[in-house]
Order: structure tokens, then sequence, then C-alpha cells
């Protein structure tokens, strides 16, 4: 069997997240296996470096396949390109180690969650951004965001209640930069959980409009889920990179 790799990005707003689902054919996992099937005459099974959420996007995204069929890799690319829908980008696809596996051999990923912090109205981006004009102390969420790195236990940051496995997870890296109105915070480490960003953006906008102060952050490691911020809107999240 070939083991095939695709890079690939994707608007997520019409789709119901990655993870292929029973009652519906609008994923992304499930758009790809029905393009492959298709293309190459055998079910395919495809495996995505992780699950992004409902509405959320991705700019670069890895995933991996096996087949039985020859068909030249610059042959699939071509017609996934021709039988995916516009919102789904191939950018390439090449045959790799029968070891590689998108999830399991993942070192990093990389999430960025972008924010118009303005009472202007954005209706370009609207699909891309949250838009929240409340005033807001950066240099407060940056402070807070230095409390997140490195690793523990993020069960308060984790919506999955029922999640039985480890909610360890280390974070290497968040910034935090404001363009004109956009607001935009990047987070870095070696794998998430379930909402888990959205619900650390929820929980800096908290210190942001001084509704938590920024030195109680550490605090939250291993507390429940209520104890954590808001969950913020999907539209606002993308996964930017995955390294291996």
């Amino acid at each position: 069997m070939r083991n095939i790799r695709l890079d690939l990005c994707y608007d997520g707003t019409r789709y119901k997240g990655w993870q292929r689902l029973k009652n519906t054919d609008c994923t992304l996992q499930g758009k790809l296996e029905q393009a492959l099937s298709r293309i190459l005459g055998e079910n395919i099974e495809v495996s995505g470096s992780g699950r992004t959420d409902a509405g959320a996007h991705a700019e670069h995204q890895v995933a991996n396949f096996h087949c039985s069929s020859e068909m030249p890799c610059g042959e699939i690319l071509g017609k996934l390109r021709r039988y995916l829908p516009e919102d789904i980008g191939i950018y390439s696809c090449k045959e790799v180690s029968e070891r590689f596996h998108a999830r399991l051999n993942c070192r990093t990923k990389t999430y960025c969650y972008r924010i118009w912090n303005s009472d202007a109205p954005c209706v370009f981006e609207r699909r891309y951004v949250y838009v929240m004009p409340q005033s807001l102390n950066v240099e407060n969420m940056k402070k807070a965001a230095t409390m997140l790195l490195g690793e523990h236990d993020f069960s308060a940051f984790c919506a999955n209640k029922q999640m039985k496995k480890s909610r360890i997870r280390r974070i290497d890296a968040i910034d935090i930069r404001r363009s004109g109105e956009e607001l935009t915070i990047s987070v870095t480490g070696n794998g998430f959980l379930y909402n888990m960003v959205r619900i650390l953006v929820g929980t800096l906008l908290e210190v942001g409009m001084g509704e938590r102060p920024w030195e109680s952050m550490a605090m939250l490691f291993g507390e429940k889920r209520e104890k954590a911020g808001p969950l913020v809107p999907a539209q606002g999240l993308c996964l930017m990179e995955v390294t291996y």
C-alpha cells in the first residue's frame, strides 16, 4: 500500500468541521474521502493532523491516506483540484514513507485567532474574524499569556467533559499583536484539547476587558471548565502551520 500526504487549505464557513459525521456529508474529511474514493476507485480513509471545529479555517492543514492505486501523485493532485469545491484547496500531493501519519507524527501546530476590535464595519472579512468593539488592555493580555506557556493541565480549557485521556498539553508560544483595528492571537503547542484555543482566547479577552486579573491565569490549571472564560466563535480561528 502506498502512503500519500496532502497539504491543503480550506474556508471552513459552510462545513461541520474536519471530522467525518454520519448524519451529514458536509465535513472536510468527508469531502476529501468522497473525492479520493471516486478518483482512485477504492475506499479511502483520510487522517488529518487535527480536527478543526465547525466553521474554523485552515491555511495549512496536513493529511495522509493509504491506497493501492498506482496513479501518479501529479494526476491525483490535478483531479482533486478539479473535483473538490472551491473552498478546499490542495497545495501538494506526494508519496511518503509508510511510517508517516499526519496526526501521530505531528510535533507542533500553530493556530491564529483574528479579532476585529472596532465598532467600524467589517463587511468583507466578517467570515474570518470575531467582531468585538470593546476596548481591550492588550498589555495585560500579553502578561496573562506568558503564564500559559509550558506544560500544564489544561482541563479548564477543554469543552469535552467526558474526555478520559490526559489533558496535559504544552504551549510553546503565544503571540498577541495589533495591526490597526485587528488583533491577532497566535498559539503554538504540541497539541490542543477540544475547543482549547477558542476558550483560551475567550479567557484572555476577559483579561483584556478587565473582568479577570492577569495574575490569576495560572490558578486555572487543573480546574473545571467553568473556571475559564467563554468559548469565542469559530470563524476567527485558523490552523496556520503543522510541523513534523
